[in-house]
């Protein structure tokens, strides 16, 4: 396994000091709390079970960063996903929403639930049939066409390969889509929208290279690709290697930053861990 790191401090963690809540209620329904499988520095997210059923409840940040209060970036954020789950209500292949999610009575804004859906995150070294490429192809189709765009897609663990055999999407936190109502910047709206849809095109078509060639073995080719990619990169390297060398330094993460030497890896991380 390696050499892991010490606990996030609280500035690291999405809800602090706390955990998610033992017990929650949602839909007239008490669950309990089975696994935390995230708690990062946006949101924890972990299992409930009722007597009926799974759902997952993620908590959005409510610590605050270096005295700044926070707590209403949490309850935008919950609001925001909430509004792209609603959009997808009736895609087979999008987790339901659920109602509100309260504690002794209390609402919690900066929560958001879901169904659970049984299954794993996609690996790399997947072999799944055409028929799992071919669905997932549509769904992408069709969140598209409902003016959306995923704009996650390159975090393969995202895709969830369920029981059933058929692919699902999960975490919205950072899709976009274009308002009903867009306003008089409605051109560059529309425009923006196309650029992170081109984003989610060429990231899927790595996934479905990777998922043929595994079913084939032969390689196959991807789309070309988009120039926000590029200037993202440009930007968005040097971030992420900064904040890997901070976690490092601070003793949360060792060797190269890596998450999966962190003291708590995420559920993806750990499925992956196990193969």
């Amino acid at each position: 396994m390696g050499e892991r790191g010490k606990p996030r401090p609280a500035i690291f963690r999405a809800l602090g000091k706390l955990d998610p809540p033992a017990a929650v209620d949602v839909d007239g329904e008490t669950f309990q709390l089975v696994e935390i499988f995230k708690h990062d520095s946006w949101a924890a997210t972990a299992i409930y079970q009722s007597a009926t059923k799974k759902i997952v409840c993620k908590f959005n940040r409510q610590q605050s960063i270096l005295g700044l209060p926070v707590r209403w970036l949490g309850r935008w954020l919950a609001r925001r996903e909430a509004a792209h789950y609603r959009r997808l209500a009736d895609l087979p292949n999008v987790p339901h929403l659920c109602g509100p999610v309260s504690v002794a009575g209390d609402v919690l804004p900066y929560a958001v639930a879901h169904d659970y859906v049984e299954g794993r995150p996609l690996r790399a070294d997947d072999v799944l049939p055409e028929s799992f490429l071919i669905e997932l192809r549509s769904a992408f189709d069709e969140v598209h066409r409902r003016q959306m765009a995923y704009v996650d897609l390159h975090k393969r663990e995202n895709i969830l390969v369920g029981d059933d055999g058929r692919p699902y999407l999960i975490d919205f936190q950072v899709s976009w889509m274009l308002p009903e109502n867009a306003g008089i910047f409605g051109s560059f709206k529309r425009w923006f929208l196309r650029q992170l849809q081109s984003i989610d095109r060429y990231h899927l078509g790595k996934h479905e290279s990777k998922l043929r060639t595994s079913l084939s073995g032969e390689p196959t080719t991807s789309s070309a690709r988009p120039w926000w990619i590029r200037v993202h990169r440009v930007i968005a390297v040097p971030l992420r290697e900064t904040r890997r060398r901070l976690l490092v330094l601070v003793g949360v993460r060792k060797a190269k930053g890596r998450s999966h030497t962190e003291h708590f890896a995420e559920d993806a991380v750990r499925q992956e861990s196990k193969v």
